[in-house]
């Protein structure tokens, strides 16, 4: 489960537009069923590569056949390799460092994910690292081809001379930045209809009274759009409402390959008496302008609907009676009308007279 959130956490930096190449790498201290390590490479959200020290092998997961597989494989192999010898000396010193020395039966865990971007102009983006030990952020690398520097923020390391920082600049600047972003142009080619394709979101608003409470959950549920890059806002009389106030928000994948999005904001019936406007907007990328859509929360009143209920029962029980009285008057009618024939019938010996 962390290893699924903080993937998915730091695939959210990546600016809207743009594309992303993201290996996310684990490696393993212990003895387990699963590799030591392992690699998934990915584009955007489509995995391209797999990596683990099981097979020393790149596979391709790619949608289409590559004529650079060999090329495609040597780089991916040179990178994936020195990655693994990278994590294994930086977990045996995060290990200790950290005197994370009494974990579940001996086993630690060192994840990483790296990767670039390419902006939508076509123009290089940053190349990040983050890495993380037993679930804790320990390290975050970031360097802007642009203005030829390089940030580190939670160093593992106590001290960086300028040595060691001039090969790690180099490493970046002549290995690293060339080398993803040459693989992300090869794959945005190989892959344009599938993570180019564009699909619009459709919009459901979803208003639920909550009868313990007696207030009211407003929803506003974006779903089956694509790219997973959204802008989803409630809003109360033209305020963003506070983001401790909203649940929901998270990016979730529909089983089509197109993603969700879902913001609720319970609404107190005091608040109802107040008679707020609400409203949700929407930016995304297959929209032409933002789109705005206000609830109409009055319907949905607590207060109105207990009235309607009332008034309901008032109406059933006039009904009702109403019913009763046309049976009981209909009965006694049928009942004169049978007396009323015996009296005036002919007689036999009359018929005789006349």
């Amino acid at each position: 489960m962390f290893l699924l959130l903080f993937l998915l956490s730091c695939l959210t930096v990546v600016s809207a537009g743009s594309h992303s190449l993201m290996a996310f790498a684990t490696y393993i201290v212990g003895q387990t069923q699963f590799p030591e390590f392992s690699v998934v490479l990915m584009l955007d959200d489509v995995q391209m590569l797999y990596y683990n020290s099981t097979a020393w092998k790149v596979v391709l997961r790619s949608h289409r056949d590559s004529k650079d597989y060999d090329e495609e494989q040597r780089d991916a192999g040179a990178v994936f390799d020195d990655m693994y010898n990278s994590m294994r000396d930086r977990a045996f010193f995060l290990n200790n460092h950290l005197n994370h020395t009494d974990g579940a039966n001996g086993v630690h865990v060192h994840q990483r994910l790296a990767g670039c971007e390419l902006l939508i102009n076509d123009k290089p983006g940053l190349l990040q690292t983050w890495d993380a030990f037993d679930g804790q952020n320990v390290e975050e690398f970031t360097f802007d081809s642009e203005k030829n520097y390089i940030q580190m923020k939670k160093p593992w390391m106590t001290m960086w001379n300028q040595v060691k920082h001039l090969r790690i600049k180099y490493m970046y600047e002549h290995v690293y930045h060339p080398v993803c972003m040459k693989t992300l142009r090869r794959y945005l080619e190989m892959e344009k209809k599938n993570v180019m394709r564009k699909v619009k979101p459709r919009v459901r608003l979803i208003k639920k009274t909550l009868s313990d409470s007696q207030g009211l959950q407003i929803s506003c549920l974006a779903t089956g759009f694509y790219p997973r890059h959204i802008n989803l806002t409630l809003f109360r009389d033209g305020q963003p409402v506070d983001d401790d106030q909203i649940t929901g928000g998270e990016i979730l994948p529909n089983g089509d390959g197109t993603y969700q999005m879902r913001k609720s904001l319970v609404i107190s019936e005091e608040e109802l008496r107040e008679e707020h406007k609400y409203n949700c907007t929407m930016k995304h990328l297959n929209l032409d302008n933002k789109l705005d859509i206000i609830f109409d929360v009055a319907e949905s009143d607590p207060g109105s609907f207990t009235q309607s209920v009332v008034f309901s029962v008032l109406v059933f029980m006039c009904v009702v009676v109403l019913i009763t009285a046309l049976i009981i008057w209909r009965k006694r009618r049928a009942g004169q009308g049978s007396v009323s024939q015996v009296n005036y019938s002919p007689t036999p010996s009359s018929v005789q007279d006349e």
